[in-house]
Parts: structure tokens; C-alpha cells; sequence
């Protein structure tokens, strides 16, 4: 890829490579690795788009990033000590503390000699996953936009679009599905789309007339959403230029991919700042929980932040179901697809759809990056 001496172009080239990322990425033999202690928890960039998304101040929003570096270590020690008593967990960051839900008492102090809050509930994680494996298996109707286990709730969520709530097929749906175990039926807005574009102007990469955003670098190409082109298609760059082809796509049940980068082009371990404010270093994977802020950087609307609102959510697009997503409260539009979840210098996963846009507010989610490391034998580029 020829460069020129501006400084948009740098900063485009480095986007292609692997600077938008989304997720949760990490080496796929290392998928519990520690997230690695840095003297900066986070670039402006990060922190200046928690500030307006999420109301904090900087000292706020740092605070924030460093307790919710803590809750992600705690979580993996505190699910080995609950052991099959393990109920889920939630971070709260009115209280800056990750909640475990265990189903006996017995194993409370050990939980809570890991550093957190401990819940009594009455469902395992692994009966409410269960429960939720048997809701995927039935055919969903348009009407129902997604369903997840809530381990705050101890139950299964189920999101039906309100304009379809009395469907028929929607209350069938709804009957079967609380036949599986505990369940609860929430209203959402709108149907849940994936955030592809047609080609416009702007720093994407395309592939026929679909623009997209990459996510994260590995080592030899990015990884990026599956549901913006098919195995061996090519891929071009912001600037037209050929950058490589779709080695790997799974869409719909997944939604992930992954494109080999050649040609002059070249992989570097960064979440574009988009000029505006510093780009944001990669340096691992380690998966955030729920409640704890996450950002978003794609194509169309570049930087925005929220927080994680749920995992391994099974989401019903119009082009089939996709499983295993987690679920947040940033907002994305068209074209932001593909583009780079990050919580800290965490990689999270790369944005796959939602409802509403970044004028309004919405919901998106993510594949997490760490599967797709894992799927195809990939390792992340981390700085």
C-alpha cells in the first residue's frame, strides 16, 4: 500500500491492519491470561468517549477501568472456588464490586475470600445454560429479538419486539420456550440488524458493495464480522487497494471472520482514534463481565462507550440465529459492523448488530474475539 504524508492516511492504514477492533480477542492458547498491568489504564481516546457516553468524569472514568480490572480477575477465581455451585456474576459499578451467585451457602466464604460480594440463588449457571440450549433449538419467530441467561435475574431472558408481542407464533414461541426452565419475557423497541453498509466514502474496508470495519489485528490479518462476505472474497481498503480475502466466515449461527492481510499492508495492535483522539493499544483479551463500561470503535460513528448488559445471548437476525453474543448498550449504525469492541486495552469482540443508532441510543452486540482466536487458530496482535 503506498502512503502519502498525511496524517489521516497513516491512521487509515493502521485502521486496515487491525486498529478497529471489536472484542474480545486474545492468543487462542491463552484465552485466561491476565490482563497485562500498564502505568496508563487507558489513552484519551478510551477515556475521553466513557466521559461522554457515560457521564463520568476522567478520575471517574479511571477509577472505573482499574476496579473493573480487579472484577475480571476475581471472576476467574471465584468461579473455580463456587465450583457447581457457580450461578453467574455482575459487576456493579455504583459499588465498584463483582457479585457471585452460588446455590449453596456452603460455599460463600470461599467466594467471598476471593474479593466478592456473594448472592444466594436457586438456579446453577449450568442449569440456566441448559435451559437456554433448549430454547435455541426451536425455531424462532421474527417477533423474538434475543434471548440470555441473567444470572443477576437467575433466570433466562427472552426480548420480544413490542410490536409483535401478541403474534401468535410469538406467544407459541414464548410457551415452548418456558418449558425449558426459568424464563422472563422483556419488551425490546426494535428487531435486532447487522450494521453492514453500502459502499460510501469514509476509512472502511469493502468487499463487493458491502463496507465494513476490521476488528482486531492477528498475526497475519484481522478478524472481523462473518456476516460482511464469504470465504475467498476479496477485500479492498479504504483507498481501493487490494489488502487480502476472507480466509474464514461463519454467518448466520456465527458471526465471525477472519481476512489474511498482504499486499503492502500490514497488521499492527491498535483501535483507531479517528484523528480526533489517541488510538488505543491492544495488549490482550481478557473478557470483561457484566456491568463492567466497554467501547466501541467502527467505521460510520467511530468512538462510543457503554456497558456489557449480558453474554452468550442468542440473537434471531432475519438472516437466522446467532449464539453465543454479548450484549451491550452501545449504540452503532450501518458499516460499523465488523468494527472493534475494547474494554480498557482489552480486546472484547468485534460488533455484529443491534437496534437503533447513535443519535437515539440502542443496543449492539458483539462476537466475542477470544472464540474466533480460538476458531481459527489465530493470535492476536498485541502491542
Amino acid at each position: 500500500m503506498r502512503r502519502t504524508t498525511t496524517l489521516r492516511t497513516g491512521l487509515s492504514a493502521l485502521l486496515l491492519l487491525g486498529t478497529w477492533a471489536t472484542a474480545s480477542a486474545l492468543p487462542a492458547s491463552a484465552a485466561d491470561a491476565p490482563a497485562r498491568s500498564t502505568e496508563a489504564p487507558a489513552s484519551s481516546a478510551l477515556l475521553s468517549a466513557m466521559q461522554r457516553d457515560l457521564g463520568l468524569t476522567r478520575d471517574e472514568a479511571e477509577a472505573r477501568l482499574a476496579a473493573e480490572k480487579t472484577a475480571t480477575a476475581v471472576e476467574r477465581k471465584a468461579r473455580h472456588a463456587a465450583g457447581s455451585a457457580y450461578g453467574g456474576s455482575w459487576y456493579d459499578a455504583g459499588s465498584g464490586r463483582l457479585t457471585v451467585a452460588v446455590t449453596r451457602a456452603a460455599h460463600a466464604d470461599a467466594v467471598r475470600a476471593t474479593g466478592a460480594t456473594v448472592q444466594l440463588v436457586r438456579y446453577s449457571a449450568r442449569q440456566l445454560d441448559t435451559a437456554k440450549k433448549s430454547i435455541d433449538a426451536l425455531p424462532a419467530p421474527a417477533g423474538v429479538g434475543s434471548w440470555h441467561v441473567d444470572p443477576k435475574a437467575n433466570k433466562v431472558i427472552v426480548d420480544v419486539v413490542a410490536a409483535h408481542r401478541d403474534d401468535n407464533d410469538v406467544r407459541a414461541f414464548l410457551t415452548r420456550a418456558r418449558q425449558s426452565g426459568p424464563v422472563t419475557v422483556r419488551q425490546t423497541p426494535a428487531a435486532p440488524r447487522t450494521f453492514a453498509a453500502g459502499t460510501v466514502g469514509g476509512d472502511p474496508y469493502y468487499t463487493g458493495n458491502v463496507r465494513c470495519s476490521i476488528g482486531f489485528s492477528v498475526h497475519g490479518g484481522f478478524v472481523t464480522a462473518g456476516h460482511c462476505g464469504s470465504p475467498s472474497a476479496a477485500v479492498y481498503g479504504w483507498d481501493r487497494s487490494y489488502v487480502g480475502n476472507f480466509q474464514g466466515s461463519s454467518f448466520p449461527g456465527n458471526d465471525y471472520a477472519w481476512v489474511n492481510v498482504g499486499s503492502g499492508w500490514w497488521t499492527v495492535p491498535v483501535v483507531l482514534g479517528w484523528g480526533t483522539v489517541s488510538d488505543q493499544l491492544v495488549r490482550g483479551s481478557a473478557e470483561a463481565p457484566v456491568g463492567a463500561s466497554v467501547c466501541r470503535s467502527g467505521s460510520t460513528t467511530h468512538w462510543h462507550c457503554g456497558t456489557v448488559l449480558a453474554k452468550n445471548e442468542t440473537v434471531n437476525y432475519s438472516q437466522g440465529a446467532v449464539h453465543q453474543m454479548t450484549k451491550t448498550s452501545v449504540c452503532a449504525e450501518p458499516g460499523d459492523s465488523g468494527g472493534s469492541f475494547i474494554s480498557g486495552d482489552q480486546a472484547q469482540g468485534v460488533t455484529s448488530g443491534g437496534w437503533g443508532n447513535c443519535g437515539s441510543g440502542g443496543e449492539t452486540w458483539h462476537q466475542p474475539v477470544n472464540e474466533i482466536l480460538n476458531r481459527y487458530g489465530l493470535r492476536l496482535h498485541t502491542a
